[in-house]
């Protein structure tokens, strides 16, 4: 499968379901176009134009937390860039329910440099990409968090990674969440969460009175009674609500300190384990709360987690 920057033959649509413009390849993209200087990164030596070949070659050397940022930030651009010449869109469970041509080619990229570098660990992607691991550690990915703002021409989306091992009941050692639109990278290795590598954490302690609380349900659960009242048991407490589409992105602010708390049920692993990281090490928690038939994930500083969890719960 060639999936590139570059190197990528083309980047023809998988659907025709919606487009904005006539679609290009990948190689002509980048050739007539050029990003903002702030939207130029530099991934170890490697920019937004260089082949998947060279990426894999500038990070043979990387720690696997220095790889997560360079992968999060090139797929985020990837996908930034692509978006500017017209993307396909597919609808998968429903009209909000959306991937593009973009997700697809940011999760190959990352899938292929994954398997040339870390070709023994499992994958785990939003998108399709599966592969199972021989070292006990897995990288999940979500090449773009927040497909529909995505898709509507918003810039609240990301892209997010995670690495989780096998003896780690499901928290992740390290956590990478780019934001392509401001060009920030939120990081959690080794204990240390940082934005643009400067250290964050240490969430003060607030009620649930005072937290500003980032949340999502969907419509269809807004008609489930049981669910329904389950969630207004603990909005109803909260000083104001959010709801803005990208949990990676949400959960990222939270870490830095932007928001109070974090609220959604049946939350798949690559929209939950890469913010999850990045709170921990910011110093705030992060459960799950089977409550009103569904599975909730709560995040934020210790003493409004367990207020959520509790009004969860009845």
């Amino acid at each position: 499968m060639c999936a590139v920057v570059l190197d990528l033959a083309t980047w023809a649509p998988t659907s025709t379901s919606r487009r904005t413009r006539k679609p290009q390849t990948l190689l002509q993209l980048l050739q007539t176009r050029q990003a903002p200087p702030h939207r130029l990164r530099n991934n170890g030596g490697v920019t937004e134009a260089t082949s998947t070949a060279a990426f894999i070659e500038a990070h043979r050397a990387s720690t696997d937390a220095e790889l997560a940022a360079a992968l999060v930030e090139h797929a985020g651009q990837l996908a930034l860039r692509m978006r500017a010449e017209g993307v396909g869109t597919d609808f998968k469970t429903s009209i909000s329910d959306v991937v593009t041509d973009a997700d697809r080619a940011a999760e190959r990229f990352v899938a292929d440099v994954l398997a040339a570098l870390r070709g023994d660990d499992g994958v785990l992607g939003e998108e399709g990409a599966n592969r199972p691991s021989a070292t006990g550690r897995t990288w999940v990915i979500d090449p773009v968090d927040g497909t529909y703002n995505f898709s509507q021409g918003s810039d609240y989306f990301c892209s997010a990674l995670a690495l989780v091992d096998a003896g780690s009941a499901h928290t992740p050692t390290i956590g990478a969440v780019h934001r392509p639109a401001t060009g920030t990278t939120w990081l959690a290795a080794h204990g240390k969460a940082t934005r643009d590598g400067v250290e964050i954490g240490g969430l003060p302690e607030a009620s649930l009175s005072e937290s500003a609380v980032v949340t999502y349900l969907h419509p269809t659960s807004l008609a489930d009674d049981e669910v329904r009242e389950t969630w207004l048991r603990v909005v109803t407490g909260a000083a104001t609500l959010r709801m803005q589409g990208a949990g990676s992105v949400d959960l990222s602010n939270l870490a830095s300190g932007q928001m109070g708390a974090w609220l959604q049920h049946t939350v798949p692993d690559w929209d939950w384990l890469p913010g999850k990281a990045l709170v921990e090490a910011a110093g705030g928690r992060c459960v799950t709360v089977d409550a009103g038939g569904v599975t909730w994930c709560v995040a934020g500083n210790p003493q409004v987690v367990d207020e959520i969890a509790g009004r969860l719960r009845g």
